[in-house]
C-alpha cells in the first residue's frame, strides 16, 4: 500500500512530464484498439457478403474444377449424382455451370465468364430472379462494375460468342435484364449470369454443373467424386488479406507503442537519478532495496492505469461515433478485387479491449521496472551524501 502512494505522490509532482506521457501513451491506447476494430469490422462484413452472395455454406466442387484457371472450366463439368440432384429438388443446394467466352460490346472485345444459376434459388443474394423474363432470347444479369467497364446499361444488347462441350463455336445476341449492386467483385468482374437451363441447352450439356452452393455446412452423403469445400477453405483467401492488414497496422501503431514506452523509460531512468537521496531515504527507514524498486515499478503501472483512464474520457465516444456512422472508404478501393463496402463499421470486441489493457499496463510496467533494478545497487550511504552514483 506504501508504495501505490508513494507512486502516486511522485507522478503527481512531475508535473507537464506525467500528463506528456499519459497522454502519448493515452494515444497509442485508443490507435491500437481503433485499428484492430476497423479490419475486425472489414473482416466481419466481407466475410458475411461473401457467404451470402457467393459461397453458401459451402461450395461441392467437380473435381476438375479449379477456380484460378480459366482453361480449366471447358473440362470442369458433369452430371449430377443422385444425392446431389436430390439436394438441388429439396432446395439444399443450387448449381452453378460455367464456361470462358468472348462479348462484343459496342464492336470491342471482352473475355467473360458465363455463369449458369437457377432463376428461382434463394441460397445466394444475387437477384436470380430478374432472369425469369421471357420478353428477350437470351436474359443476362450482370454487377455495376461489369457494367461500368462494358459502359452497357439495362436493356442494352451485347454479342456473345462461346465454345460448346465439342469445341463448336456459337454466337447471340444477349440482353441486359438486370444489374445489380454488391460488395464482392468475384461475382462481379468479368461474369454474365445466365438462366442455368438456358446455359446448358447453348454448351449441349445437360443436367451438368461445375460447382454447387450448399444451403446447410455439411454436404450430402456419398458425393464422390465430387469435393466439398467448407467455409475455412473458400474464406482462406480472405483470412490471409485481413492477417496480412493486421501486421502492417501492428507496425504502425507499433512504433507509437514504443515512443510512448521509451518516454516512461527515460523518465523513470531521470526520475531515480534525481531523487537518489530519496532512495537512500527510504532504504534508511527500513524498507528493503527491492521494496523501493517496487516503488518505482508501481509507478510506471500507474501510468499506464492513468492513460487507460485518460483514453477512455475521449476514447470512448470516438470509438461509438466511428462504430454508429461508419468509416467511408475512398474512392477506388471497389476496384481492388476485394470485398470493401462503402462504408466499414468498426467492431470493438471484449476481447480486444482487454488484451489492449493487458498489453498497455504489462509494457509499462515492464519497461519502469528494467531502469529500477538499478536500485538495488545503489549504496544508501552514499545516497545520502548526494554523491552521483
Amino acid at each position: 500500500m506504501i508504495a501505490i502512494k508513494l507512486a502516486f505522490k511522485n507522478i503527481i509532482g512531475a508535473g507537464y512530464r506525467t500528463f506528456l506521457n499519459i497522454a502519448v501513451l493515452s494515444f497509442a491506447f485508443v490507435v491500437i484498439i481503433w485499428h484492430n476494430g476497423v479490419i475486425d469490422g472489414w473482416n466481419m462484413q466481407a466475410r458475411r457478403d461473401t457467404i451470402n452472395w457467393e459461397i453458401g455454406q459451402g461450395q461441392i466442387w467437380h473435381p476438375n474444377y479449379d477456380p484460378l484457371d480459366f482453361l480449366s472450366f471447358q473440362d470442369a463439368h458433369g452430371v449430377l449424382t443422385a444425392p446431389l440432384s436430390d439436394g438441388v429438388k429439396s432446395g439444399k443446394l443450387t448449381p452453378i455451370l460455367l464456361t470462358t467466352a468472348s462479348a462484343f460490346p459496342q464492336g470491342r472485345m471482352q473475355g467473360v465468364v458465363l455463369k449458369g444459376i437457377d432463376p428461382d434459388q434463394t441460397i445466394l443474394k444475387i437477384p436470380s430472379d430478374l432472369l425469369k423474363t421471357t420478353d428477350y432470347d437470351l436474359p443476362v444479369l450482370i454487377g455495376k462494375r461489369m457494367a461500368s467497364n462494358l459502359k452497357v446499361q439495362e436493356g442494352d444488347n451485347i454479342l456473345i460468342r462461346w465454345r460448346d462441350k465439342n469445341g463448336t463455336f456459337d454466337a447471340t445476341e444477349a440482353t441486359i435484364t438486370g444489374i445489380f449492386d454488391c460488395n464482392v467483385p468475384t461475382i462481379d468482374n468479368g461474369q454474365f449470369w445466365l438462366p442455368l437451363d438456358r446455359l446448358r441447352t447453348m454448351l449441349d450439356m445437360p443436367d451438368e454443373a461445375t460447382f454447387l452452393i450448399s444451403r446447410e455446412a455439411t454436404p450430402p452423403a456419398d458425393i464422390a467424386p465430387w469435393v466439398f469445400k467448407d467455409l475455412d477453405f473458400l474464406l482462406a483467401d480472405l483470412d490471409m488479406i485481413i492477417q496480412s492488414k493486421k501486421g502492417g497496422g501492428a507496425i504502425m501503431y507499433g512504433l507509437l507503442f514504443i515512443i510512448a514506452l521509451l518516454a516512461i523509460f527515460d523518465t523513470q531512468v531521470l526520475s531515480i537519478f534525481r531523487r537518489q537521496k530519496e532512495i537512500g531515504t527510504y532504504i534508511a527507514l527500513g524498507l528493503t532495496r527491492w521494496q523501493v524498486v517496487g516503488i518505482f515499478t508501481v509507478e510506471g503501472t500507474v501510468y499506464s492505469i492513468l492513460a487507460i483512464l485518460l483514453g477512455a474520457v475521449y476514447g470512448i465516444p470516438l470509438l461509438w461515433y466511428t462504430a454508429k456512422v461508419g468509416w467511408a472508404m475512398p474512392a477506388g478501393t471497389d476496384n481492388m478485387g476485394l470485398a470493401i463496402a462503402d462504408k466499414i463499421y468498426p467492431v470493438y470486441g471484449t476481447g480486444l479491449i482487454i488484451f489492449t489493457i493487458l498489453l498497455v499496463v504489462i509494457a509499462a510496467t515492464i519497461v519502469s521496472f528494467l531502469p529500477a533494478r538499478k536500485i538495488a545497487k545503489l549504496s544508501p550511504t552514499d545516497a545520502l551524501k548526494g554523491k552521483i552514483q
